[in-house]
């Protein structure tokens, strides 16, 4: 007869643990689109409790078109210029909602690099999703969050002396969700290859200030020398504010010689540009700039 040692034994050998088995999902569209659904949610609750950052950002163009504005209104005034009926408020307005959104959009990519610096962007990398719907759910988180950021500009269109419309409310909301998902593209793009969130704001800041000047936000773009021209001409911006700044003439009763003055268009070689045509130029923008921003994020490690 077998001992009670050797009855263990061949009990314990008999007996096989259980293994969890771990599932992981494939890869899919239905993924994807969760992935992106998640970025965008998490871009959206980042954006609410940060109260400072809602509040910082809305300073700077509220400073553009109150101070600036009612300053260069007084000159235009006391100088005998040509502004007539018009309120220099009132054409700096489109310019001020397309900075406001520029400056919500590119802060906002560049949390992608606070991400990097402290492991959660590895995390997201390794999840069974394609890098690009993490990509796609950023450059929309971003738009949708520095559109909330110019709704709060667009309600106080009455202080720049544009009429509270809601076809124009709703058009000039629409041209901010657009100009806003360009410039995410192109902030995600910049930020997808940087790891200090100094390089990045460094790197921000220069390209911000010649676009914001450059785009026609501040002053009419006709009547300016050839080479100034040929900047606004190539700049991104420049197709963002345009569309907005005709947006609200058309809602004004202003003579055509006041409207061949502040809402000239952009010119081609003396052909002026429609606005379906500056709207699907920051289409196209924003949908390659996203392109590139994919591709960056399949090449990083």
């Amino acid at each position: 007869m077998a001992s009670t040692a050797e009855k263990a034994e061949k009990a314990g050998r008999g007996t096989v643990p259980e293994v969890v088995r771990v599932r992981v999902p494939e890869r899919g569209p239905r993924q994807d689109l969760r992935a992106v659904k998640i970025v965008l949610h998490r871009e959206l609750i980042r954006f609410w409790r940060d109260k400072l950052r809602m509040v910082s950002g809305l300073v700077q163009p509220v400073l553009w078109l109150l101070v600036m504005g009612t300053g260069l209104s007084n000159l235009v005034t006391s100088g005998g210029g040509p502004a007539g009926d018009v309120d220099l408020k009132t054409f700096i307005y489109p310019g001020v909602c397309a900075m406001s959104v520029m400056f919500t959009a590119m802060f906002s990519a560049g949390s992608i690099v606070w991400d990097r610096e402290f492991g959660f962007l590895r995390e997201m990398l390794v999840a069974p999703v394609s890098r690009s719907a993490i990509v796609v759910g950023k450059c929309i988180g971003g738009a949708v969050v520095a559109t909330l950021q110019g709704v709060v500009i667009v309600m106080l269109a009455p202080l720049a002396g544009v009429p509270y419309d809601p076809a124009l409310m709703a058009q000039l909301i629409g041209l901010m969700f657009i100009g806003a998902f360009a410039l995410t593209g192109f902030g995600v793009m910049m930020a997808a290859r940087i790891t200090q969130m100094q390089a990045f704001f460094g790197l921000m800041q220069m390209a911000m200030m010649p676009m914001m000047f450059l785009s026609g936000a501040l002053y009419p773009l006709n009547g300016l020398p050839t080479w100034l021209s040929i900047l606004t001409r190539f700049n991104p911006l420049t197709y963002a504010v345009d569309p907005m700044r005709h947006v609200v003439f058309a809602h004004l009763d202003v003579s055509p010689r006041l409207l061949a003055t502040f809402d000239p268009g952009v010119t081609w070689n003396g052909w002026t540009v429609p606005v379906w045509l500056e709207i699907v130029i920051v289409l196209g923008m924003g949908f390659a700039l996203m392109a590139v921003a994919i591709w960056e994020f399949r090449r990083a490690d």
